[in-house]
């Protein structure tokens, strides 16, 4: 058969013994040339429509090939598979590949001419495979999409560290996929918003609250340390020799704790001449003078309040104290209760009762601290009796505007010479008193209250009028001329 016209129509020829391998290999190696009959290429009959008949089919087809296996019936090993090969197709033996030698040499040649030039496709083969093309093309895309977007990151929240994969593109974002809530003093690093690469360690410490007393100095404060020993090194707190009240190793949860420190000071006792200088961290000078094996007995005190902080640099002086007591008894004074009297005249003042003074016991506390007396301290009162008050008849009568037959007279002539015109006045005896110097009994007898002298200068006049009226001067036995004088 002449060998067809590449450029040609291609006419359908019927199959003979071409195995499914031996016709992907003429197509894959392009045999446009010439060809063995018995051989023919795929390119030359439509592979959707020829019919297939299987191998060993009677009458089919003429059996041109036997196999060697048929004839020697020895075993071979078997052949290795061949690259494009399908499970279960026949491989075909040597004498039914082998062909005349020009076909041979024409088919190198065109393999040849084939790698030297792009492979030609039908159009309808570039038409299906473009689309499947384009699938893989945008599946492979999104996949490299997929896993760069992935990040292996190691997150550490309060000392738990775990790794975890996300596709979070900041801290932020990190955070808030993993439900871990920050506040005002909490600590992250990398800051909030920060981006995040695949291989980076998120680290967030939470703030605990710490109400800290330091030597007296009440603060609270805000820490990011798990341990009481980590806040004191963050705070500065000086802690050598300090006294805790948790221990260094205690774990701070998130509610934290309350924590007083007080701090190694150096202080100085000075007790009965001789000075002593410790290294305490106690809470009261008490304390710091026990720690300085001084004792204090009965009224020993201190030069600051015992139950006082002791300072850095401070020194206590212990003093030693000896005394007694002393009772002195003093005179409560009474009150003075005035009350009117219509049946006196106006200006008289007279003592109805008598006022009694109280009694009051006062104790002393005397002491002598350091040998030196100091000045006696109140140390109690008693009162021993109450006082009375004293009442005082005030007169409210109008006074007598005139005696007849004694207004023209001298009147203050007469108080001069006998008192001294001192209405108050009382003789050394005690038995006349007042401007005119009368007697209590005369001066009673006249309508007078009490004793002349403590009715008023007016009253004094009148009633002596009065006496005047009765018994003229002679009641003046030395003064009475002073009258007309």
């Amino acid at each position: 058969m002449p060998d067809p016209d590449p450029s040609g129509p291609l006419r359908p020829l019927e199959r003979v013994g071409v195995s499914n391998s031996q016709y992907s290999q003429y197509w894959q190696y392009g045999t446009y040339e010439a060809y063995d009959p018995a051989y023919p290429p795929a390119y030359a009959y439509d592979v959707h429509s020829a019919q297939t008949l299987a191998y060993g089919v009677p009458g089919a087809y003429e059996d041109t090939y036997r196999p060697a296996y048929e004839a020697a019936q020895v075993p071979e090993p078997p052949l290795p598979r061949q690259v494009g090969s399908a499970a279960g197709e026949e491989v075909p033996a040597p004498a039914a590949r082998a062909g005349t030698r020009a076909g041979t040499g024409r088919r190198r040649r065109a393999a040849r001419r084939r790698r030297a030039r792009p492979m030609e496709l039908p159009d309808g083969s570039m038409r299906r495979l473009l689309p499947q093309a384009l699938v893989v093309a945008f599946l492979a895309g999104g996949t490299t999409a997929f896993v760069a977007k992935d990040k292996a990151i190691e997150l550490n929240v309060d000392g738990k560290p775990r790794t975890l994969h996300t596709f979070a593109d900041d801290v932020t974002e990190l955070l808030a996929q993993e439900n871990v809530d920050v506040g005002a003093h909490d600590v992250v690093a990398p800051a909030p918003g920060s981006a995040i690469r695949s291989g980076d360690e998120i680290v967030v410490q939470y703030g605990r609250p710490v109400r800290l007393t330091i030597d007296g100095h009440r603060r609270e404060v805000w820490t990011t340390a798990d341990t009481v020993q980590e806040a004191l090194e963050e705070m500065g707190v000086r802690a050598q020799g300090a006294y805790l009240s948790a221990a260094r190793s205690r774990h701070i949860g998130r509610a934290g704790l309350s924590l007083d420190v007080r701090t190694e000071r150096s202080v100085t006792v000075m007790a009965d001449g001789h000075a002593r200088t410790v290294r305490t961290n106690a809470a009261t000078v008490q304390e710091v003078v026990e720690q300085a094996g001084v004792l204090l007995h009965g009224e020993d005190t201190t030069s600051v309040p015992a139950d006082s902080f002791p300072r850095d640099g401070q020194t206590v002086t212990v003093l030693r104290v000896t005394g007694s007591k002393e009772v002195r008894e003093e005179e409560i004074p009474f009150k003075v209760q005035r009350e009117d009297d219509p049946g006196l005249f106006k200006g008289t003042e007279v003592v109805d009762r008598v006022g009694q003074p109280g009694l009051r016991r006062i104790t002393y506390s005397l002491r002598i601290v350091n040998g030196v007396r100091q000045k006696p301290r109140l140390a109690g009162t008693e009162v021993v009796r109450e006082p009375q008050p004293q009442v005082v008849k005030v007169g409210t009568k109008p006074l007598p505007t005139s005696v007849r037959g004694a207004d023209d007279l001298n009147w203050k002539g007469l108080a001069a010479c006998e008192s001294g015109g001192r209405p108050h006045a009382v003789d050394p005896s005690g038995t006349y008193g007042g401007l005119y110097q009368l007697e209590s009994r005369t001066w009673q007898s006249l309508g007078g209250t009490g004793r002349p002298e403590d009715a008023s200068p007016a009253e004094q006049t009148a009633r002596a009028k009065k006496l005047y009226v009765r018994r003229g001067a002679s009641p003046w036995p030395h003064c009475g001329a002073r009258l007309h004088g």
